[in-house]
């Protein structure tokens, strides 16, 4: 399967840090061309040098991916030079921890567009290229809160329940067709999530940041999922479990949840 893999061009969606940049300089040190993308293009030229600098391909593209055109003129780009890729990781996302009744609504809307629209309209513009080839990997990057709602992310889990349903239904309307579809559900990892999550308006830190780990297990998944594909895998892998935590301990939860939001007065600059 990694001889399958090598010279596949992969295009990595949020590749300027975390599990985007891990996951593109691992690839590339297998043999795959990564194409990054990102706001942050100082970031995606930074991690591009380093893959160029260690032998591997890859190509920065920037874009911000919650506007629908600039998520157009990113395929029209590849399209253009013959770059469209055999893999497709939806990797760019973002939270916001508190009351939704405190959130901001652009925010809310931008986690819309990211986590839900971005990977939703890539896939939709992508998939074609990969039937026509009977070669494809599409491997969202999904949480263990789109099984285990929790209460302060009610947005962040329902974008990433959606990712749940959206890939499920891909990986069986695809068989046969030699494209897969997969889910990675993470738990908490150590990247700059948490750190964009707070600076957000009326954010606040994430509670399982303390049990974050290494972005790295993350990156190995992905790369694990690419060569032995399957429907869903968890990170780390004792989190198969956590499904069960909400049908066993639902009221215990309901209970226990408010404790971990701050309790303050309703923001007086949300409409």
């Amino acid at each position: 399967m990694q001889k399958l893999l090598t010279d596949k061009k992969a295009l990595i969606t949020g590749a300027s840090s975390g599990i985007g940049a891990s996951t593109a300089l691992l690839l590339a040190e297998n043999g795959i061309q990564v194409i990054l993308t990102a706001r942050r293009i100082d970031r995606l030229n930074e991690i591009t040098e380093k893959i160029s600098s260690s032998g591997g391909k890859a190509i920065p593209i920037q874009a911000d991916l919650t506007m629908e055109s600039d998520r157009i003129s990113l395929y029209t780009s590849l399209s253009e030079k013959n770059l469209l890729p055999d893999i497709l990781i939806n990797n760019a996302g973002m939270a916001w921890y508190g009351y939704f009744h405190e959130m901001p609504w652009q925010v809310a809307q931008d986690i819309i567009k990211l986590n839900i629209e971005a990977t939703s309209h890539l896939t939709s513009l992508l998939l074609p290229h990969m039937i026509n080839n009977r070669f494809g990997r599409i491997i969202n990057i999904g949480s263990i809160a789109g099984k285990l709602p929790e209460q302060g992310i009610a947005v962040y889990s329902a974008s990433k329940a959606y990712l749940d349903a959206f890939s499920k239904v891909l990986q069986r309307e695809l068989k046969g067709s030699g494209v897969i579809a997969s889910v990675l559900r993470a738990g908490p990892v150590k990247t700059e999530f948490f750190d964009s999550a707070r600076k957000l308006e009326n954010g606040d830190n994430i509670p399982a940041e303390s049990f974050a780990v290494p972005v790295e297990l993350v990156s190995r998944a992905v790369w694990h999922l690419l060569q032995h594909p399957r429907r869903v895998k968890y990170v780390p892998a004792f989190m198969r479990f956590s499904p069960l935590l909400e049908y066993l301990f639902s009221g215990v939860i309901d209970q226990l949840g408010p404790l971990l939001l701050r309790h303050r007065s309703p923001s007086s600059n949300n409409p």
